[in-house]
């Protein structure tokens, strides 16, 4: 996909990044088909970065290698953090998006709802149904979900709002909030047909 006029190339990010405990290559296209290569070693969250994609029409490359042994906490922090920041680089001046996006998303019993402002400022509000399962299958820990998103959010430096008003099963609230967060990330990168410059009286995001 390129911009209504035509001359704007695909917008990609790669961000490589690399401490004593993880390893993390991050590639994402925002005008791409949803094509997912996504390896993290927690299969849960490797479910979700495909959701991601998939519904935000991303093509994402993920690779991480992590300190499993201990725990999954940093290889999914740090894989969050790289993916932010390609998120951020493949924006680049965010000249012609809509800026703003939101979706609804069901998921059997569960119901996500987000709001993304692609603003240039960090802020995220995340609200959950209260006495969710501690955990999702062996390795993914059901308090990580708004870490993710803080290290996304600090990252690709964008205002969001995701609000879970209800749901019963853990693996559906989480799973739908990452369906309508592709679907709000999409709105708001997606180029808007009858704008010219960037959506800002600022000039600038």
């Amino acid at each position: 996909m390129s911009s209504p006029a035509g001359d704007v190339p695909e917008r990609r990010g790669r961000v490589e990044r690399g401490t004593k405990e993880t390893s993390v290559l991050v590639e994402v296209n925002l005008d791409g088909t949803g094509q997912v290569e996504v390896s993290t070693g927690v299969g849960f969250y490797d479910h979700m970065l495909n959701q991601l994609g998939k519904h935000g029409l991303f093509d994402l490359t993920v690779k991480t290698e992590g300190d499993l042994h201990i725990d999954s906490h940093h290889t999914i922090e740090d894989t969050s953090i790289a993916l932010g920041a390609a998120f951020r680089e493949a924006l680049g001046d965010k000249s012609g998006i809509r800026r703003f996006g939101s979706a609804s998303c069901p998921l059997d019993e569960a119901l996500a709802q987000v709001t993304v402002d692609l603003s240039g400022r960090p802020y995220l509000v995340h609200t959950e149904p209260a006495g969710m399962a501690p955990m999702i299958g062996p390795d993914y820990d059901t308090t990580m979900t708004r870490h993710i998103l803080e290290s996304f959010v600090a990252q690709a430096a964008i205002c969001l709002h995701v609000h879970v008003p209800y749901g019963r099963n853990a693996h559906h609230i989480v799973e739908a909030q990452f369906k309508a967060l592709a679907r709000a990330l999409r709105e708001a990168s997606e180029f808007d047909p009858r704008a010219s410059g960037v959506p800002s009286t600022k000039g600038v995001l």
